[in-house]
């Protein structure tokens, strides 16, 4: 075989080389521009998280938080508290008006009921001082949960929670105040110190059909006649039982654990209640019935606007809010929404891969091929010497 007929075959197999290299070239190229389109969501989803992030920096605004897996950005008030009390605007406006009508209800005369000679008996209790004013009642009622309320925002950096929070414990003192007031006006019950109102020098006069006729001062005699129910206790076990609640939520005491200490923790705000309820006994301002009455409206308006934004205390989702749940199950969606994109994105993937190989394959036979026959045909040589 002459030798440039050695150096078509090199030529022929150096080109099959070649073009292995470039189909395999070509193959890395398909392959990695098939990768890049399937990464491109997980590429964009971790920008996105990596600016999420950033934003958790100190001094911003969005904490980005991880919660059952799942990364949630949760807000704070500076970034979303406007937007949050938008939302509930027409909340703040009934709760306004609410606030209009207690006051307008302190201003009523309540009904004077008829007390006779004989019913003065039950009425004759010392007139005293309140152990626990009237202005103290906002204090341990609304200011107290509202500091737990920012005590745990600061730890979460929930807007939702404490903007929920503190919505539902003035909605739940104000109602409460709104309905007590009703009550005391529309029933008149006189309290147990009612005579010494009527009668401050004790002499006792009486009209003739028996009712009596105070000559005491008006104010103090028209405050007589709101014994049933009992404000204060109304108001405490609105405030303190709407905290009650919360801590119940927050602390997750219905865990079934048996963890006692949580238990005796979400009990001392109702222990404050109902000191305060003795105490309106022991002044002699109410008669049992009032403050047992004062106590269960207060609990159950407190336990209607509490579910109002939580959920129960006993739900496993009872720490956080109906807000919160909702975010967390979109943001479980996304992902799961994301998962499945990337995984039919990763099987048209492999499939274009597929499909790219087998013309290489062919091209690489043809090669072959071709060099075969270079090496066992014949040369020009013989051809001639046969033409001879």
């Amino acid at each position: 075989m002459p030798w440039w007929d050695l150096r078509s075959v090199f030529v022929f197999k150096n080109f099959r080389c070649f073009s292995q290299s470039q189909n395999g070239l070509s193959q890395r190229l398909e392959t990695s521009a098939g990768f890049s389109q399937l990464f491109r969501p997980l590429i964009a989803h971790k920008k996105h998280q990596q600016g999420r992030m950033r934003d958790a920096q100190p001094g911003s605004h969005t904490v980005s938080v991880r919660s059952h897996g799942v990364t949630v950005a949760s807000y704070t008030v500076r970034s979303h508290g406007i937007t949050v009390a938008r939302t509930h605007l027409n909340d703040w406006m009934i709760l306004i008006l609410l606030l209009g009508i207690v006051v307008l209800l302190n201003v009523i005369h309540p009904f004077y009921r008829f007390v006779g000679k004989d019913m003065m008996e039950d009425l004759k209790y010392p007139l005293k001082s309140n152990t626990v004013p009237f202005w103290a009642v906002p204090v341990y009622a609304v200011l107290l949960p509202m500091v737990v309320f920012l005590l745990i925002y600061f730890r979460r950096r929930d807007v939702y929670d404490l903007h929920h929070a503190i919505l539902g414990l003035l909605f739940s003192v104000v109602v409460t105040a709104v309905i007590t007031g009703a009550i005391k006006d529309a029933v008149g019950r006189p309290r147990p110190d009612f005579f010494w109102r009527c009668f401050p020098d004790g002499k006792e006069v009486y009209d003739k059909w028996g009712d009596v006729v105070c000559h005491g001062d008006k104010n103090v005699v028209r405050e007589g006649h709101k014994s049933f129910p009992s404000g204060h206790t109304s108001l405490s076990f609105a405030g303190l039982g709407f905290l009650s609640l919360y801590l119940s939520g927050k602390i997750q005491v219905f865990d079934c654990r048996g963890h006692v200490a949580k238990l005796c923790l979400v009990l001392l705000p109702l222990l404050l209640a109902s000191l305060v309820a003795i105490s309106r006994v022991d002044d002699y301002w109410h008669h049992w019935q009032d403050v047992f009455a004062g106590g269960l409206i207060g609990l159950v308006v407190a336990t209607l606007c509490y579910l109002q934004f939580f959920p129960p205390p006993y739900n496993d989702q009872g720490w956080a809010t109906y807000a919160y749940s909702r975010m967390l199950e979109e943001s479980q969606g996304a992902v799961e929404t994301s998962n499945g994109e990337n995984a039919n994105a990763n099987n048209t993937c492999n499939a274009e891969v597929q499909i790219g190989s087998q013309p290489n394959h062919r091209n690489n036979n043809t090669f072959t091929g071709i060099s075969l026959s270079g090496d066992s045909g014949p040369t020009v040589e013989d051809l001639e010497s046969g033409r001879r």
